[in-house]
């Protein structure tokens, strides 16, 4: 495995996280792509991809959050997927610290996701607070909101 960190701010780019979320959440779930491809995703929306080569296996979504959401400068990390053949070898990890680091290079002071159930405890073990009490209703998943202050 020869991982590489791509931020995708270019369409080509923005395609291998496209390629992602189909291969590993709409196929999987049986997501229509007006589901998984929301008002979010657009040609200014920031996107992390992890390559192994050139191979695109991982992608996380950013954007920054209004000011009227939160109190502090906040982003949105969002779409966190890794192929399911690569999970479990801490691609998951790499994708949301390197969203916290490039969070931070733009100023935000707080990182904000709703999480499945699932991998609230994976979460907590990077530092994120679950929000029990705000629980978001999506398409296909319902999810706990997390935060969690970048230093």
């Amino acid at each position: 495995m020869n991982i590489k960190i791509m931020r995708a701010t270019e369409t080509w780019q923005q395609a291998g996280a496209y390629y992602v979320r189909i291969q590993a959440m709409a196929k999987q779930y049986n997501i229509t792509l007006r589901e998984e491809f929301d008002e979010h995703d657009t040609p200014d929306t920031k996107y992390i991809v992890l390559l192994d080569g050139d191979f695109p296996v991982a992608t996380c979504r950013l954007y920054e959050l209004p000011e009227t959401d939160n109190p502090v400068p906040s982003m949105m990390f969002g779409r966190i997927v890794v192929l399911p053949e690569y999970q479990k070898r801490g691609l998951g990890r790499l994708l949301v610290t390197e969203a916290e680091k490039w969070a931070k290079e733009l100023g935000c002071r707080m990182a904000v996701l709703d999480s499945r159930e699932t991998a609230v405890g994976f979460y907590e073990k990077l530092g994120y607070t679950a929000y029990r009490d705000k629980i978001v209703k999506g398409w296909t998943f319902t999810c706990i909101h997390m935060e969690k202050y970048l230093n």
